[in-house]
């Protein structure tokens, strides 16, 4: 319903949805950005769901309490932060290669979405707190519990009954298991703030990388509001825990489907993998250095046209506290619930033309898009409660797939299924997709 009302129809910005609730889904550019503009909260069904696992993190904050923590975690994702994980997702990059390799001698095809999230989730745990689990490789209860919550919670927000009516996770079928892991992840995290916390009394709160890299809560040990009042343990967990969230499936979802797209158009894999040679070239290194990043613009272009057709978090919704006016004398009233489908506006017709459901990466050359609406394309939202991890979840998607496209082809396997997507919080496959990867700078073949 949401495709063909963004779809079919020039003027159809807004829709009533719901029977029980004030439910609105926006679904284009114009009507998003009058929403996008402002700091609303974030709806009910996150903060009832999430706050178990991530407590009040940064995602479900709201008013001033937002605001505060906002400017407190701005420096975590500074250039100079950021490019520091560079080698963080080069060598998650060569753990996931080796794997290929084993899988290569065995003549089989990989899972595509269960191996990326694990290397995402292998990234998003050093970076958060420099936790090394090998988890790419073998199994550790840490990362079972995450992955298992990551799960339960997809599940429990596919349910449209949930999501209309929050408080019904309090009695969902699967809400004791959920907790029972929470427990088990914040004890993890909680044993790790305080390790990392008495290093700073005895440091004389001197921070001492224990690597080349600050991680997350290094930065947050330091932060300070405009007060001078740092965080609590608590919450410290609950921004830890919410980056690993939001930061390992939604980059995890990012990757794949570019992988995948690529797999299934060899034309632009080429090209893709001729910007990447040339960069290589010479190199007896073929890591992805922090200046390489702004050597890939049609890799960049080839990421954003994925990122388009399957945005990986579908729609994102708030809670609307003063009446909108979202088009001349269209006002939505206080108190409704109002979604922005990011799926339908990446897919309206009347903003991306007939062939808005096939995959053409020039899309993104700057002429092909000077005069699109600002909005048009927003994968990791916009505004004031934009994602603020969005330059640290690029640069990683660019390291992992440049390093991945430079080492092999990549095809779709033959026993692979037809990808039916599953609209959640983040876009999902009901059927995990299959390819082949065969090495390029070798003459043997899978």
């Amino acid at each position: 319903m949401h495709v063909e009302r963004a779809t079919k129809f020039k003027h159809c910005n807004i829709m009533w949805m719901g029977y029980f609730t004030s439910n609105m889904t926006l679904l284009h550019p114009e009507t998003a950005s009058a929403l996008l503009a402002r700091t609303d909260p974030k709806a009910a069904v996150y903060k009832e769901s999430l706050s178990p696992w991530i407590g009040e993190g940064l995602l479900i904050k709201n008013g001033a309490v937002w605001k505060r923590a906002r400017r407190m975690l701005t420096p975590a994702f500074h250039f100079d932060i950021l490019k520091s994980y560079m080698s963080i997702y080069n060598e998650a990059a060569d753990i996931f290669m080796e794997k290929l390799d084993t899988m290569k001698s065995e003549k089989v095809s990989f899972e595509l979405f269960n191996h990326v999230s694990l290397m995402t989730l292998d990234i998003i745990l050093r970076c958060s707190f420099s936790f090394e689990t090998d988890c790419q490789r073998t199994k550790n209860p840490y990362i079972d519990a995450v992955y298992e919550l990551t799960e339960i919670w997809n599940r429990m927000m596919s349910r449209p009954l949930t999501v209309i009516f929050p408080f019904l996770f309090r009695w969902s079928p699967e809400r004791a298991r959920f907790r029972e892991l929470c427990n088990l992840v914040h004890r993890e995290a909680e044993n790790v703030i305080d390790s990392r916390k008495k290093e700073l009394e005895e440091s004389g709160g001197v921070l001492l990388p224990r690597k080349s890299h600050l991680d997350f809560l290094d930065i947050l040990l330091n932060a300070r509001d405009e007060d001078g009042n740092g965080m609590d343990k608590e919450d410290m967990r609950a921004e830890v825990d919410t980056f690993m969230f939001e930061g390992h499936d939604t980059t995890a979802t990012g990757v794949s489907w570019t992988l995948y797209l690529l797999a299934k158009h060899p034309e632009y894999q080429t090209l893709a993998q001729q910007e990447v040679d040339s960069l290589m070239q010479g190199r007896q290194d073929t890591t992805v250095t922090w200046d390489d990043l702004k050597k890939l613009p049609y890799l960049t272009r080839c990421i954003k046209e994925s990122m388009r057709l399957h945005p990986p978090v579908p729609i994102i919704g708030r809670e609307i506290t003063e009446d909108l006016e979202v088009m001349p004398g269209k006002v939505i009233p206080s108190g409704t619930f109002v979604a922005i489908n990011i799926w339908s506006i990446h897919h309206n017709t009347h903003v991306w033309g007939d062939d808005h459901m096939e995959y053409k990466p020039d899309r993104f050359l700057h002429e092909n898009m000077k005069n699109m609406h600002s909005h048009a394309f927003i994968p990791f939202a916009s505004g004031p409660r934009n994602c603020i991890g969005q330059n640290f979840a690029m640069n990683e998607e660019k390291v992992l797939i440049a390093r991945l496209l430079h080492r092999y082809t990549f095809k779709i396997a033959d026993d692979s299924p037809e990808p039916h997507i599953q609209f959640r919080i983040v876009l999902k496959v009901e059927k995990d997709l299959k390819l082949l990867a065969t090495p390029r700078h070798q003459t043997d073949e899978l």
